[in-house]
């Protein structure tokens, strides 16, 4: 695994991010409070997944933490009083993380990867369920807490454990705010790999690598043609197999692919 780089935080904590060939990897970094979540977090956060999808030499994000756990959470003092104003610590117009489709902000179109180990509580369990493909470390400690602290989960919980568990395995989480670990996880689809804790995010990083190896144009239409299928239903993904097949058809990429299989060797796309 490449070296990591990764900054000493402000006491509000921060977003790192270091480019490893067409891959960013994004860490929380707010270790000494458990990568509690604060507002500035949130917005480089965004920033951070802007960046992904805005830079045409990216193709996979990586998001994972420094320090021991994934999260503890949000930092209840620090966000309350948006929660108050129905704020958003997020500037409107950038992509955002949690990807349900929040009127003001884009959706993010690239594929990411989250690397998961120790604590991940209510917004790290929202964060991963809203990225495309989970590695747990065999550490983890998942809880979905909202209701014990008098509030809503509204980071997608409450749309993505049933579309992945079922209605009475979400419910079961939501609405005990019991803790449960990687094994659990892993049973209701919220997770798609459990790892030896420490072995996480080079997992992860292997995985976004073979995606990055693949065509970007055709990697961007199938991840959002699933998305459409899951929001939409079926007969708007199934309408857009031919067009998209169309477009797609016509890049380099495609034109690559054929040579590569005639040749006999790896593509080599160019995101064109």
């Amino acid at each position: 695994m490449p070296t990591l780089t990764s900054t000493t935080p402000p006491p509000e904590g921060c977003i790192d991010t270091q480019v490893i060939g067409h891959v960013l990897l994004i860490g929380i970094n707010r270790p000494a409070k458990r990568n509690g979540w604060t507002p500035p977090m949130f917005r480089q956060l965004a920033e951070a997944y802007t960046r992904l999808d805005d830079d045409p030499g990216l193709r996979v994000g990586v998001l994972h933490a420094l320090g021991d756990h994934f999260t503890a959470g949000l930092d209840l003092p620090a966000v309350s009083a948006y929660m108050q104003r129905g704020e958003k610590a997020i500037p409107e117009g950038l992509v955002e993380p949690h990807d349900y489709g929040l009127p003001g902000y884009r959706r993010r179109t690239k594929p990411m990867v989250v690397a998961v180990k120790g604590i991940c509580f209510t917004v790290g369990i929202e964060l991963m369920l809203g990225a495309d493909i989970v590695v747990a470390a065999d550490n983890c400690r998942f809880s979905q807490m909202e209701v014990q602290r008098g509030i809503m989960a509204t980071g997608g919980a409450t749309l993505r454990m049933a579309e992945r568990a079922g209605t009475g395995n979400a419910l079961l989480h939501l609405l005990t705010a019991d803790e449960f670990g990687s094994s659990e996880a892993y049973r209701l689809n919220f997770v798609q790999k459990v790892v030896p804790a420490g072995q996480e995010l080079e997992e992860a990083l292997q995985i976004a690598e073979r995606i990055a190896a693949q065509a970007p144009l055709a990697v961007v239409a199938t991840r959002l043609n699933v998305l459409k299928a899951i929001e939409q239903g079926q007969a708007a993904a199934v309408a857009e197999f031919i067009p998209v097949q169309q477009r797609l058809a016509h890049s380099e990429d495609a034109a690559e692919g054929v040579r590569a299989f005639v040749e006999r060797r790896p593509a080599r796309f160019s995101g064109r």
